[in-house]
């Protein structure tokens, strides 16, 4: 009896910690907010996970460069059986030329001293893993952009269709009414017509937009690399942040250039660009190297040593190799010189976007100004609207009209309210910071 008292005990226990674990993932779910998704999307997504294995490659890369300063060390052995051994006596001494069972082992060192492309190379190795270090980070600052841009947008045609369901409510409260009031004779047919007209609109709108918000939906869950089961909370700070007054944008410019990553990535690949410039000129001098050898075998022949070593330093000059280096030099200039105007392009592009989402976010509060005040006209004249007909002094058609006037006011509103958002995020992606606003991590 008390075995099954604690059985079932243990079961009540086990399913209550189920059911909060339950609830905890629910609400976890429903409160998916900007922060969140982004964290989510820098973890899952296969973007950001190639920018840094790219980065990995290119410090693998850089370390391949680095083996040049380094000697290289290899060991080569063998045993040969044979079916007799050799022997030959000289004197009174019994010498043998081939064992049976022959033992050889070779230590070479390969060292090379001074090779004309080794050092550009390895500067070029190690300015293009920096280059690459900053591109990754890019990649992934671009990322999160692109999820808080899709995250705003999902969250509004969630608030349309939340908008299309209001309307669609009262369009059914002013259905019911005009069937009351033409059944009493109060109104005629038309009335009924009418708000059944609205009614069917309002269903088609509403049916739409829960098919846009699903699709939407499913194209986060694709950034994220995670289903969404909840809503998306909506993030009140950075809107707050996109109603204050932006600072000037010629005042942006100069840290705006400091901070873009693609900017500071662009920069060490024209080093990198430059550094191979160096190469042709180098490979007019000879290289050096150093081979080193010592080798063991259990036959010792003639002389009688088991043991040997040798060393030599060898010289490598081409002296002519069909114009083949000048025109090296050629192209690494010319690549060089192209590094260099694209650096120059993108630093002009910068202060390009910082300018244009400065304007694009002035415009976007003076949208959102309008946008409230159409919606407060609007809240007022479907409450008026709704007491005159409540009266009898209105009709079917102008409350349908002033119910489309509000749902078209709130529509715009939720549009005007998370453009704002995208346009200063917009505007911190010019700046080279994250959608939170602060600078980025290489």
């Amino acid at each position: 009896m008390n075995k099954k008292y604690v059985y079932q005990n243990c079961i009540g226990k086990a399913a209550l910690v189920f059911c909060l674990l339950l609830v905890a993932t629910s609400l976890a779910a429903e409160d998916l907010n900007l922060e969140r998704a982004v964290q989510l999307a820098l973890e899952r997504n296969e973007r950001a996970l190639a920018a840094g294995e790219q980065w990995r490659a290119a410090q693998g890369r850089a370390a391949q460069a680095r083996a040049y300063f380094f000697p290289t060390v290899s060991f080569s052995g063998s045993l040969t059986r044979r079916p007799n051994a050799v022997e030959r006596q000289i004197d009174d001494q019994v010498i043998t030329i081939q064992s049976q069972n022959a033992l050889a082992g070779n230590a070479t060192l390969n060292w090379t001293l001074f090779n004309p492309a080794g050092i550009p190379n390895y500067r070029q190795a190690r300015f293009a893993e920096k280059a690459q270090r900053f591109s990754s980070a890019e990649t992934r600052r671009r990322l999160s952009f692109e999820v808080a841009a899709a995250f705003l947008t999902t969250l509004t045609i969630d608030q349309v269709h939340e908008a299309a369901g209001r309307r669609l409510e009262y369009a059914r409260k002013t259905l019911d009414a005009a069937r009351a009031r033409y059944a009493a004779g109060l109104v005629s047919v038309n009335d009924v017509t009418r708000t059944e007209l609205e009614f069917a609109t309002a269903e088609m709108g509403a049916t739409q937009t829960q098919g846009e918000t699903q699709t939407a939906y499913l194209q986060l869950g694709y950034l994220l690399d995670a289903a969404i089961d909840g809503k998306l909370a909506s993030p009140e700070q950075l809107l707050a942040e996109a109603e204050l007054p932006p600072a000037g944008s010629d005042t942006l410019l100069p840290g705006a250039q400091e901070l873009r990553l693609d900017l500071r990535a662009l920069s060490w690949q024209a080093r990198a660009q430059r550094a191979l410039v160096l190469e042709s000129s180098l490979q007019w001098l000879p290289s050096l190297n150093l081979t080193s050898q010592y080798r063991y075998t259990n036959e010792a022949g003639l002389t009688g040593r088991t043991t040997t070593w040798s060393a030599g330093l060898g010289i490598s000059w081409t002296l002519f190799d069909g114009f083949g280096r000048q025109g090296a030099s050629k192209e690494a200039k010319a690549l060089a010189r192209i590094a260099d105007l694209n650096l120059r392009s993108a630093a002009r592009r910068v202060e390009l976007e910082v300018r244009d989402g400065f304007v694009s976010l002035a415009s976007q509060q003076a949208s959102l100004k309008m946008a409230l005040v159409a919606l407060d006209a609007a809240n007022k004249n479907a409450a008026e609207i709704a007491e005159l007909y409540r009266q009898g002094l209105g009709n079917a058609l102008q409350v349908a009209d002033a119910n489309v006037r509000l749902f078209e006011a709130e529509v715009e509103v939720a549009r005007q309210r998370n453009g704002l958002a995208l346009a200063l995020l917009n505007l911190r992606a010019a700046q080279g910071l994250d959608p939170f606003g602060k600078e980025p991590t290489a």
